[in-house]
This record gives structure tokens, sequence and C-alpha cells, in this order.
């Protein structure tokens, strides 16, 4: 049984005939102690997903089930036991942390709120906390100002981390930080990951960190899943064109060759008014009549790997960048 499971999650806001179609009809899984990326330009409905994911954000349709439970219908009062199961760290780590409170108060409330401890052992879980995210225990009675940007980050994950949650939903959390630094909260995320045993949905526009760090790799255009596979599978053999495109957009330097890039032509339409059939049909250099006919289904290919495109993308060069990755070794994760 996966840990998180979404099946036709579709998400609309505003009132016709003006809806945003923020998300529509995706399914996938992240099973137990699995990292799973997702990821996609902005504007494609990554972090709406990921607090739909949560029951922050009401479905519109669809199904989340967490811990084989469904949760789409549940009221405040019967989600907050199983909010124990799954936490959330957020993109900005200014923003997240309440500056009145000092951390101590911070990650206390997830212990207050679910009454896990209290008093001298509230105390040390704390300080346990802090320790196990690389800060000190005496950094519990200071104030978010006196950190840096790292450091806020570290703090909001020992706050998701308070309650020992099996599923943690990171909305881009090193996109705000200074590249060094990124890689030091990467590692931190492994780290924890293998400690711990919690699992994962990572959320980025950036499929080098994206497959850094995870198993299997959700791309996402427009609200709509483009291909789900491996973090290999993905990243070293992409099926669909605009996977292939946003690989291409970030090559890898080499010293041999010029650094090329080729850049998708356009911007993402409004959400207000996507395009019928393929969303992506626009800035897709396959795209013909038949992609304006039809929604494209997932199309399995092999070992897991899914793409929803009517053609065989395989012929896309991209200026030679997929197959400079594909003879990169692929990182562990």
């Amino acid at each position: 049984m996966p840990l998180l499971e979404l099946r036709g999650v579709t998400k609309y806001f505003g009132t016709a005939p003006k809806l945003v179609h923020a998300v529509e009809d995706v399914s996938f899984t992240v099973e137990r102690g699995e990292v799973v990326g997702l990821v996609g330009e902005s504007g494609s409905g990554k972090s709406t997903l990921g607090r739909l994911a949560l029951r922050l954000l009401d479905l519109t349709s669809g199904s989340v089930r967490l811990n084989g439970e469904s949760i789409e219908h549940l009221g405040q009062r019967a989600l907050r036991p199983l909010r124990r199961n799954a936490q959330m760290v957020f993109q900005d780590p200014y923003a997240s942390l309440n500056p009145r409170l000092r951390v101590a108060s911070i990650i206390g409330e997830a212990l207050d709120a679910h009454g896990l401890a209290q008093g001298k052992a509230r105390q040390a879980r704390i300080a346990e906390l802090l320790e196990l995210v690389g800060l000190q225990a005496d950094h519990a009675d200071r104030y978010p100002h006196e950190f840096s940007g790292g450091q806020r980050q570290r703090i909001g994950i020992a706050r998701a981390l308070a309650v020992e949650p099996q599923l943690i939903i990171a909305d881009e959390p090193v996109s705000a930080l200074d590249v060094s630094v990124q890689a030091q909260i990467l590692n931190l995320l492994q780290d924890l990951r293998y400690r711990l045993g919690v699992a994962m949905l990572f959320i980025s526009h950036d499929l080098d960190v994206i497959e850094l760090i995870c198993d299997r790799i959700v791309v996402l255009y427009l609200g709509r899943v483009m291909e789900i596979g491996t973090a290999e599978q993905i990243c070293r053999n992409p099926q669909h064109p605009y996977t292939q495109a946003l690989l291409a957009a970030s090559p890898k330097p080499d010293p041999d060759r010029p650094r090329t890039r080729r850049l998708l032509q356009g911007d993402i339409p409004s959400p207000l008014s996507p395009p019928s059939g393929c969303v992506f049909r626009t800035r897709c250099p396959l795209a013909t009549a038949e992609c304006a006919g039809a929604v494209p289904p997932m199309r399995d290919l092999e070992g897991g790997h899914a793409v929803a495109c009517i053609h065989d993308s395989r012929s896309i060069d991209w200026g030679g960048m997929l197959q400079n990755r594909k003879n990169d070794r692929v990182p562990p994760c």
C-alpha cells in the first residue's frame, strides 16, 4: 500500500467562465521511504499539488489517500491526527517562521498541537531536533532574524520532523538559498531520509537538483503529468519533448564542447485558457493537428516509465545535450 496516493487530482480556482486550471487529472504514488521529485516550470501547478496532497487546499475532484485512508472529504478535526503522518517544508525560510517567536516556540508548537511532550521532555525533544538538523541546543532561545537563510531552513525542517512524520513535502526548499548552502540542505535531507526512513515529495523547477535526491520523477506542465519514471529513466532516456527541453536548458559544463542551450520558444500558456488536446502542443517541435484533438493518455513504456505523448520524441537532439547526459554517471540516491 503506497504511503501517498493521488488519483485523478484536479483543482480549479475561480468560477466559470473564468476558471484557473491549476491541476488537471494528476495521478501518482509515493511509496514508504521513497523520494519522488515533482518538476516543471513556474506555473506548472507544483506547489498547488503539494498543498492538495496535504489537504491544505480542497480538491475540485479526484482522491488523495494517506496511509490508505481517503482524506479529500475529511473535516479539520478528523484531519489533525492524520497530519502527524505528513508535514511540509516551505520554500521561503524567511517567511515560513514567525519572527515574534523564539525557535523553541516555533518547533514546540507542533509538539503542543499533538500533545507529544511537555516540560523537560519538550525541552529535550527540541534540543534533539535542533542537533538532528545540524544546529545547537542553545539556538532554541534565539529569534529567526538571528539566523542565516540556510539555518532558518534547518529550523523549518526540524519543525516538520517534530511529530515524526512518515512523509515530508518539500516545496522548493533550496531555491531561495545560495548554491553552496543548497548543497548543505540537500545533503541534510538525504541524511535524514536514510536515518529516519522518511519519504519525501520533493518539489523543484531544477532537474539537476531533482536528479541528485530523488528515486522517481514526475514531470508536470500546465497542471498535467507529461512523464513519470525513475531518475535514471527521466534524466538518461527522456521520452517527452518537454522533459527533453528541461534537460537541454540546463546542460552540464563540458570543457571540450561549447556550452550551447536550446530553449523552448514562447511562454507557458495561461491556465485560464489552456490549449486543447495536449497542453504542451503550442511549444512542441513535434506538434501536429492530431495533438489538438484529444488529451494524450499516459502510455506505459517499461519498468514503470510512462509518457503522455503520441509521438516518438527520440529524434529531437536539442543540441546534443541529451547524449552528453547519458554518458554521465547516475548519482546514488
